[in-house]
């Protein structure tokens, strides 16, 4: 049955970080509301994210990184049962809950129960929309709301379960995927395209750690068709020589114009408009093979809508 696969649990609306925190539950419900309004959800396959093994997640992360995420759940779990307020610092900006490590699985599994489908041929392509996001977890560390990188396990996955010889990402979120860069950098068989805002957090991007990264940093106000002419030029030329069998997208929306997180100024129109020439380009290559990962996007009606144009052009709308 191909189409498109819509991933998510609802452990993922169960992991937050305190009230304010940006990365937020109502992230997944604005997107879920108009879907849901523009009837664009009856048109997907909605799918449960199992959870992710143990085992897979070893593919990207070291033993040590996987057992303290663990060691900490257990901790966590221990302090709400003894009256405490549930929360860990991780780092300034991202706390662990103790619903972050089920959600965590739950982010991953999806990932790759649908490059299972989508290798399959179950689907033509999927969309996970799922928390925590991924791309700033490196291999040993987790960092920037993210905790395990959902994305660069998928490749991982692809590439070492599924033996394919070339698996492509594109990030397009508003800060650069360090911790893609980190898993991926000089790992045969893959390659990462993305842009990002600079200087901007996480302060790297600029010089990349291998040949097979190509990061674009761009300043603060940039717009959408300035945008639009770097993928022109750079991208494009790069994924099509690369041939990428399956294409995985860390889809951060977080550069739309309305988002306060950045200052870049995408619209929905441009995130259509991207999702259309990735999508070309899977299917002159991987057969429209295409994951799709929630990433970054903190203004819950600018996420939604930005969100919809995405899905619209993967499902053929």
């Amino acid at each position: 049955m191909a189409g498109t696969g819509y991933y998510t649990h609802r452990d993922c609306w169960l992991h937050e970080m305190g009230a304010a925190h940006p990365e937020c539950p109502a992230r997944l419900d604005a997107i879920e509301d108009r879907l849901l309004i523009a009837g664009v959800m009856d048109m997907l396959q909605r799918r449960e994210a199992p959870k992710a093994s143990i085992h897979d997640l070893e593919l990207a992360h070291t033993r040590m990184h996987v057992a303290a995420l663990r060691g900490l759940d257990l901790f966590m779990q221990e302090e709400l049962l003894a009256g405490g307020d549930g929360y860990s610092q991780v780092d300034p900006d991202t706390q662990f809950c103790p619903h972050t490590w089920n959600a965590a699985l739950r982010a991953a599994g999806a990932v790759l129960a649908a490059t299972d489908a989508v290798l399959g041929g179950e689907l033509d392509n999927a969309f996970c929309a799922v928390r925590p996001p991924g791309h700033h977890a490196e291999h040993d560390k987790a960092m920037g709301f993210c905790f395990i990188n959902n994305v660069a396990l998928g490749v991982k996955y692809a590439l070492h379960r599924h033996q394919l010889e070339r698996v492509a990402v594109v990030d397009f979120d508003v800060h650069h995927g360090n911790g893609t860069e980190d898993i991926l950098a000089g790992e045969a068989g893959a390659l990462m395209v993305g842009f990002f805002q600079h200087p901007f957090y996480p302060f790297s991007g600029e010089k990349p750690k291998g040949e097979n990264m190509l990061n674009i940093a761009l300043p603060a106000y940039t717009k959408g068709m300035d945008v639009r002419e770097v993928i022109d030029m750079m991208w494009v030329p790069r994924l099509e020589a690369f041939r990428p069998q399956l294409i995985f997208i860390s889809a951060g929306f977080d550069a739309h114009r309305e988002d306060d997180m950045g200052q870049m100024q995408l619209g929905e129109n441009d995130y259509a408009w991207m999702t259309q020439i990735i999508k070309d380009i899977a299917d002159r290559h991987a057969a429209g093979r295409i994951v799709s990962s929630l990433e970054g996007g903190y203004v819950p009606d600018a996420l939604a809508r930005s969100v919809e144009a995405h899905l619209r052009v993967l499902a053929g709308l």
